[in-house]
């Protein structure tokens, strides 16, 4: 691989500016684990807060030793100092260099806007503190007794630049002056198109020369963030900040993950400590873990379905040429190619999922037979690219591979309400199994825990392996809403096996019926019985 003579350095701010997205919070341990995950990344800069702003950050900093990071530094973020006062003075720049992290990154007005109406100082007082500030920080020892590295971020630079390109242009003299070894270009609002980013990038590295070295940080409003990095990159720029996943405030900021690739495989750019990019999808699918966040399956690179083929041609191509319908190999960020089966699917998905496994990948007819099979109930609302073990039941009846391990004589559900109290579920479940019948009855939180709980009854003592079986989760979507309350439901429901030997494993049933008890019902017996082949086949 070529390498670009200038590396572009990562700046992260999960942990700062991604906490300020709708619904995101992190413990100290979230950031401390997450600030150790992208280290190991590679990534050159962690920004671990606001030290004045919460005792959170105070305690990040100061147990900053614990992490012991072996490539990043971590950053201190705060604001220049107030009006009115000197940098000796202030409360904010005394936590900043106190925190004692190795970078201190400075937050000022750019656009006069902000300079007038929202700091409401002179333009003139406004450029001092910028000035002041950053040479404080960037002259004051730490507890290490050393200065840190100072980082200017200019505050809506780009609109900044588009009202008055003499003044932002002057913010960043001052920034620099002051002693700033980064100046950093925000679109804080979000809203500049790729081209607006590179004219103004020409125009500052223009006016302040090519030592000054400039970074950018976009945020994503008008959903170009990662676009812009690439224009002002192409541009001159050399810093990128941004967070795991995109995260953060309004509409995020620009998505690291997809920036990092795009510079790696797209550009050829050196932009990560060591060769680590492998690691991508699995620090995304961390970060959104610990932000209790759900993972954006359609992600560049890093989502579940960045890889997954549904279309038939799609899937017959990429058997026969990988990179025909993959822009680039899914192990090199960490992920993986999944080839999904539903009513869009040829034959080819079928032999690419199960072909080898049941010795289909030759078998025309029998692809074909299942293919219109999976046509069929997917018209009727199943949905099998969501229900791997369903399907795989699915194929193993049309093989004539499906095992009957019992015989349903009937289940029977009921729910008692009472005017003060929570509402009470009995389920009652009898099956034949071999030339015995089992009638057990069990309580539960709700109908489907209680058939579980006398399903389980009746199966356990004949097979004992069920009890390794839990659902994980389960989730209900009406098929035909204009039927309203009379309408049918699917139900996908994931399963995990736990074992004492072994990793976990997962896998998701289906049921589909105008009845949700039923259709739970149909999903709960697929996942024992998937389980109990899987078994079988195991023990041959």
């Amino acid at each position: 691989m070529t390498t670009h003579p200038q590396r572009i350095e990562i700046y992260d701010t999960t942990l700062r500016d991604g906490t300020q997205g709708l619904g995101v919070s992190f413990s100290l341990p979230d950031k401390q684990r997450i600030a150790q995950r992208l280290d190991a990344l590679g990534v050159d800069y962690i920004e671990g807060g606001y030290p004045l702003s919460n005792p959170k950050d105070v305690a990040f900093f100061a147990e900053a030793d614990r992490l012991q990071l072996k490539h990043a530094k971590l950053c201190a973020f705060g604001m220049t100092r107030r009006k009115g006062i000197t940098a000796e003075e202030d409360e904010g720049m005394a936590a900043l260099v106190d925190a004692g992290a190795p970078v201190i990154t400075i937050v000022g007005k750019t656009w006069d806007l902000h300079v007038d109406e929202v700091l409401r100082v002179d333009r003139d007082q406004n450029l001092a503190m910028i000035r002041d500030s950053v040479r404080h920080c960037a002259q004051t020892p730490g507890p290490s007794g050393e200065p840190a590295e100072v980082f200017y971020d200019a505050e809506h630079f780009f609109d900044g630049y588009r009202a008055n390109p003499d003044y932002t242009l002057q913010t960043l003299r001052a920034a620099h002056e002051g002693g700033a070894a980064r100046l950093i270009l925000c679109d804080t609002n979000g809203g500049s198109l790729p081209d607006w980013i590179a004219q103004v990038t020409d125009a500052v590295r223009t006016a302040l020369g090519d030592a000054v070295k400039l970074g950018i940080h976009p945020h994503n409003d008008a959903g170009l963030a990662v676009a812009d990095v690439l224009a002002a990159i192409a541009h001159g720029a050399m810093q990128v900040q941004g967070t795991i996943n995109g995260i953060g405030e309004r509409c995020g900021n620009v998505d690291l993950t997809t920036v990092i690739a795009n510079l790696r495989l797209k550009l050829n750019r050196d932009c990560l400590a060591g060769d680590s990019l492998q690691q991508l999808t699995e620090t995304s699918r961390f970060v959104y873990e610990l932000a209790n966040m759900n993972l954006r399956e359609t992600q560049p690179y890093v989502g579940s379905a960045a890889f997954a083929h549904k279309g038939g041609m799609h899937v017959h191509a990429v058997q026969r040429v990988a990179h025909s319908y993959e822009h680039v190999e899914p192990g090199s960020v960490g992920n993986t190619r999944q080839v999904l089966v539903s009513e869009l699917s040829g034959s080819s998905n079928i032999s690419a999922l199960l072909g080898e496994k049941y010795g289909i990948a030759d078998d025309r007819d029998i692809q074909r037979r299942v293919l219109m099979r999976v046509q069929d109930l997917e018209n009727a609302g199943y949905q099998f690219e969501a229900a791997d073990a369903s399907f795989e039941l699915l194929l193993r009846k049309e093989l004539d591979q499906r095992r009957e391990y019992w015989q349903l004589d009937h289940y029977r559900c009921v729910i008692l309400k009472t005017h003060n109290d929570e509402p009470a579920t009995e389920a009652i479940v009898k099956v034949r199994i071999g030339d015995n019948i089992e009638h057990r009855v069990a309580e539960g939180d709700g109908p489907v825990n209680a058939l579980d709980g006398a399903l389980r009854k009746c199966l356990v003592d004949h097979y004992p392996q069920i009890a390794n079986v839990h659902l994980r989760d389960f989730r209900v979507r009406v098929v035909n809403a204009t039927a309203e309350s009379a309408a049918k439901v699917r139900v996908i429901a994931d399963f995990a096996v736990i074992r004492a030997d072994g990793p976990d494993t997962w896998f998701s049933t289906i049921g589909v019926s105008e009845n949700i008890v039923e259709a739970s019902w149909q999903a709960l017996i697929d996942a024992f019985e998937y389980h109990l082949l899987e078994c079988d086949v195991a023990a041959m």
